[in-house]
């Protein structure tokens, strides 16, 4: 056997124990890998811009994203603040009107009594035991990507050289093409995200404001934030929005079904295809796919991550399985293996 079969051998048995005795630990990392993309690519933009050193780019570029989160919390936060304590009291009775009209119908009682909030919380206070548990180790998780990404910004290529290293030397020159396969891959799918937040955002909180749905502007922020999770995300922002305008009637139902029907399809058909281009084409299918199994499997950090997952499984399919092995692998196995 060949030390580039055997290289890639270890690898994969590595890489299959690790997901078998810890993939949450994968998920938090790959997390912090993703924050440090977003970070490199911010960085180098300000390396290029001003001609300083890749450490002060992105020291430059962390100054300018905090500045920035600062000015729209001091100029955002009284209506954001005073829209999320509106919405929350507004959410209840607007439940309670919808658990009305359930119950109207025959089959409403079974329903609402399956999901009734008892049968979510724990006789022996395992709920909020639980709650508190999650939100620590949340909160751990978070400083753990954000160091994770700010290691991996500044120095990429120690850790890329770490993983070269143990490839079969003839294997080395094709894993650099593929780690920048990837890198790519992360940048193009992080960047255009954070352009379709924007745009949805913005048209969400106009296209309600419009037709006078109150909160526009915390519901907009939360259309934002949930287009994240592509097709899902989507779905669960509308929720709220459908809930407040229920009690105005099926008039105002209709234009807030139409304002997020008209965003998601401006989004989905021209914003998202313009700027993804063919750099980041998953198949929709793929996406849900993938968002299922992710979430039944890791929950929360699962659906989050599970777009960006597949965009970057499928990357290294195409490259290292179908490209190196399918295609390439015949032709090459018609001369003598010379990788040792």
């Amino acid at each position: 056997m060949s030390r580039r079969t055997v290289s890639l051998t270890v690898l994969a048995l590595v890489l299959a124990l690790l997901i078998l005795v810890a993939p949450d630990v994968l998920l938090v990392i790959f997390a912090g890998v993703l924050f440090g993309v977003f970070l490199s690519a911010g960085g180098g933009l300000v390396q290029r811009v001003t001609g300083l050193q890749r450490g002060a780019g992105i020291a430059i570029f962390i100054v300018l994203v905090l500045l920035a989160l600062t000015g729209a919390f001091l100029a955002f936060a009284p209506a954001m603040f005073e829209q999320a304590d509106a919405l929350a009291r507004q959410l209840p009775p607007a439940f309670e009107d919808l658990r009305d009209r359930i119950s109207a119908y025959s089959w409403g009682p079974t329903l609402l009594s399956r999901l009734a909030p008892s049968r979510l919380l724990s006789s022996d206070g395992g709920f909020a035991s639980t709650a508190v548990s999650a939100t620590f180790g949340a909160l751990g998780n978070v400083v753990i990507i954000l160091f994770i990404g700010l290691y991996t910004a500044v120095d990429p290529g120690l850790y890329a050289r770490g993983l070269r290293a143990l490839l079969a030397p003839p294997l080395r020159p094709r894993g650099d093409e593929v780690l920048a396969i990837a890198d790519g891959t992360l940048r193009g799918w992080l960047g255009g995200q954070i352009i379709s937040m924007t745009v949805v955002g913005v048209l969400t909180w106009l296209g309600l404001w419009l037709i006078g749905i109150p909160l526009a502007f915390i519901l907009g922020l939360i259309a934002a934030l949930l287009t994240f999770i592509p097709n899902i995300g989507p779905v669960l922002s509308a929720v709220p929005a459908l809930l407040l305008a229920l009690p105005e009637g099926a008039e105002q139902v209709g234009l807030v079904l139409a304002v997020f029907l008209t965003v998601q399809t401006f989004e989905s058909y021209l914003v998202t295809p313009l700027i993804q281009k063919e750099r980041v084409a998953l198949p929709p299918a793929l996406i849900i796919s993938a968002q299922l199994l992710m979430g039944v499997l890791f929950g929360l950090m699962g659906l989050l991550l599970a777009t960006p997952l597949a965009a970057l499984a499928l990357a290294l399919v195409r490259e290292v399985y179908v490209h190196d092995y399918l295609e390439e692998g015949p032709a090459k196995a018609q001369g003598p293996d010379r990788a040792d």
